[in-house]
This record gives C-alpha cells, structure tokens and sequence, in this order.
C-alpha cells in the first residue's frame, strides 16, 4: 500500500471541507490532500440536470453564504414566489390558495445551482482532492497522525474531517476517541439523511402561464412541499420539492403514479407533460445516510461543543455543517465551520 505525506489532510470534499481547504490555500498553505469518499465532489451538494438535489436555499441573513459568494464571483437570485400558493390540508377537501407575503423575506438560489459555488470554491486546488478515498482508519503513531483509505496511507501533522458525525463513527481510530465524543456522533442527526427529493422539468412554466407561484405545501398527500425551481437563464423550467417519506417503501413506479396524480389534482394536467423526471432518496446514499435512519420534524440539535476541541495530542479536529453552532445544518453553517476550522489550525500548527 503507498503511504504519502502532506501537512495537512482534510477528510470531506464537501462545503465545509472545500472551504477549509480555500482558506489555507488563500493563506499560501497548499500542502494539503482532500479525501473524498464519493467519485464526485460536493457532498450533499448536488446539481444535475439543473436540479438541486441537495442544498439549495439560503436567506439574507446566512451572511457566511452572501460573503463568499461575492468573494468567489459566484451569482445568487431571488426564489420565484410571485403568483398563488397551494396549500393541501385535507386531500378530500378543496385546495386552499394564498399569496405570499410581501414583507416576508426572500429566499436565494445560486446562479447555475449550487454545484457553482462547490466548483469556484474547489478551482484553485483541484489538483489536491482525490475521490474513491474513503477513510478506513485514523491512528495517532509518534508525533504524527495516519489517515488509511481502501488504497494508501497518509502522513500528516494535523487532520480535520469534515463529513457528518454519524458517518465518521464508522471509521476506526487508535487510540480510540473519548466516550463522549464518539456518543455525540451517534446520536448528531444528519441533516439530509431521511429526505426525498424530487425533479422535473418542462418546455414551459406551465404554472407561472396560469398565475401560481409552483409552491405547494402539502399537508397530506404524496408530495411534503415543491417549488418553482427555473434556473436564472430560463433555459429550464423546473419544478422541485420533498416527497413524503412514507412513499420510500412503495414501487418506483406506483410512487411515480400517486405523485402524478397529486400534483396533477392541485396544478393541472399540464404536469403530465413533463419533459424529465427524477428522484433523489438520500437515504440510500451510503455517504449520507445510516442504516437506521429517523425523520426529524423539529430542528434538530446541532453544534455539540465536543465537535469544538483537538483531539489525538492536538493532531485531528472537526468540521462540518452538523458540527457548526452557527447555523447547523445548513449552508452558512458548513461554511462558518470550514473557515473556524482553518482558524483553529493554523493557530496550532
């Protein structure tokens, strides 16, 4: 097995490790590696077709996300709202429709979707991610620390991972963590794990055309929430949103037809007339999800103060978006969590 050597090792290639990994190189730090478990960068970023399967929306106040973005030269704009809403409380009752609130704060999208922002982030350094790495092990030896993948061994002098807390607990470490840290993974929910999403696309807004904003909020039914999601451009006209968990277990294609069918009901038959169609189940993302996943309907708790210390004689520290006090969860908080990071290692080192 090879065996490399760099100073630092950032386990993750996701926004919180991508952005730790900007800010070093912005300090003239470049001897660094990213290991990456997937054959793609981004994490639970995830644009295709010009659908955001993952995370998607930010507001005013995520000022990490708003910084950054103007810094990087990367565009947002405002979420399509204009028109009437459907709200679903009862599937054997009438829809009720209602107009957003003015004064109510707009949500952004990025330009291009948000795979824009993880691509100019990770520009500058391309050269120093490697994917299909997936962490087996992370041992203390001497003054050093070893990251082990499927394939090599890296050396280095400090080493911050960065991908969720419950997905960390599967990789070995020696000396073995504190109780106390490695209860804290377990039990940090994943933000991500339990959603399914769902994108399709059309030759025209239908929707705009009869004055309805694409935002339905569904109580009951099939279908939790979906969105006008256009691009910027106007080069696709997208309709995205959550599909109720209930469905996971239910035939591809039955799944399909009640969906359909749902939103047919509240919409109009133009859905029908859609020119692709996908679904995203993060929970049967192995980088993203456990085995025994639990839906969380309230906020769930993140930034453990555990997740805030070195450990291994100050050599590994971490990061990431459920690690964050800030904003946990989203966006701002993987973003906060990747620049505290830097914060924090190179004032060790």
């Amino acid at each position: 097995m090879k065996q490399f050597s760099c100073k630092y090792v950032i386990v993750g290639a996701g926004l919180s490790g991508l952005t730790l990994a900007y800010m070093l190189n912005k300090l003239g730090e470049t001897d660094f590696v990213i290991l990456e478990s997937r054959d793609r960068i981004g994490g639970r970023i995830l644009t295709s077709d010009a659908i955001d399967f993952g995370a998607t929306w930010f507001h005013s106040h995520h000022q990490h996300v708003v910084r950054l973005l103007h810094e990087l030269g990367v565009e947002k704009f405002n979420q399509y709202d204009k028109g009437r809403s459907v709200l679903v409380y009862n599937t054997m009752a009438p829809a009720h429709y209602f107009e957003n609130h003015t004064g109510t704060p707009a949500a952004y999208r990025i330009v291009n979707g948000s795979i824009s922002l993880i691509e100019a982030l990770a520009r500058p350094f391309r050269n120093n991610i490697k994917t299909k790495a997936r962490v087996i092990s992370v041992s203390e030896q001497e003054n050093k620390i070893y990251v082990t993948t499927e394939t090599g061994t890296f050396r280095a002098r400090k080493v911050i991972i960065t991908i969720p807390p419950r997905i960390v607990s599967r990789i070995a470490f020696s000396p073995q963590l504190p109780a106390a840290v490695t209860e804290a993974m377990k039990q940090t929910h994943t933000w991500m794990s339990n959603a399914m999403k769902i994108g399709m696309t059309f030759k025209q807004p239908f929707w705009r055309l009869k004055k309805l904003s694409g935002t339905l909020i569904g109580q009951v039914g099939p279908v939790v929430e979906l969105h006008d999601h256009t691009d910027f451009k106007r080069q696709y006209y997208v309709l995205m949103g959550f599909i109720n968990e209930g469905l996971r277990d239910v035939p591809p294609k039955v799944r399909k037809t009640r969906i359909l069918n749902y939103l047919q009901k509240y919409l109009g038959e133009e859905v029908l007339d859609y020119t692709l169609y996908r679904e995203k189940d993060w929970s049967q993302d192995k980088d993203t999800s456990c085995e025994n996943i639990k839906s969380i309907y309230m906020s769930p708790a993140y930034g453990n103060p555990v997740f805030r210390d070195f450990y291994m004689n100050g050599k590994l520290l971490f990061s990431g978006a459920e690690t964050s006090p800030v904003y946990g969860g989203y966006m701002d908080g993987a973003i906060y969590s990747g620049i505290y990071a830097t914060k924090k290692v190179i004032q060790k080192t």
